[in-house]
């Protein structure tokens, strides 16, 4: 009916869900949706309808990315337990630790448990890992990402 060719709607169409989530996501303000826009050359009538079509419809928008959004367990309690075996029949010195985690987690109003045991050299290098991972979140590249990711 259009005669243009498949491609071209789907990339239209595309491009316009795109521009809609992505605006909704960032909950931008009616001039920096007019502003966005303004840069892709569209007649200023088209520039209306579509924020208009942004406006109306934003707030569906946004509920609809909730809805699709993964639901991860959060954290809600720890216990911990550290175990030292002296010794056995067989070897009557040895210091063999064991550190035993109980991670109490919800996930939809649902509690787990999940038990977790190592020994306190992986530990530790767990916990360096987490820390420098910390310590990237702070560097500017970073944050930048998680800015545009919400």
């Amino acid at each position: 009916k259009l005669n243009i060719g498949v491609d071209t709607v789907q990339h239209g169409v595309e491009g316009l869900t795109y521009l809609l989530t992505e605006s909704s996501k960032l909950m931008i303000s009616e001039i920096d949706f007019q502003d966005s826009i303004h840069v892709l050359g569209f007649s200023d009538e088209l520039n209306k309808l579509l924020l208009q079509l942004y406006l109306d419809n934003r707030k569906e928008i946004r509920s609809v990315l909730g809805e699709l959004a993964p639901k991860l367990p959060s954290y809600h309690s720890l216990e911990w337990r550290l175990d030292v075996q002296l010794a056995s029949r067989s070897l009557r010195q040895q210091i063999k630790p064991a550190v035993t985690i109980k991670l109490h987690l919800n996930q939809n109003e649902d509690q787990t448990a999940q038990v977790l045991q190592t020994d306190p050299s992986t530990l530790l290098h767990l916990i360096q890992q987490l820390e420098q991972a910390l310590g990237e979140m702070k560097t500017n590249h970073c944050r930048r990402i998680v800015r545009n990711m919400k």
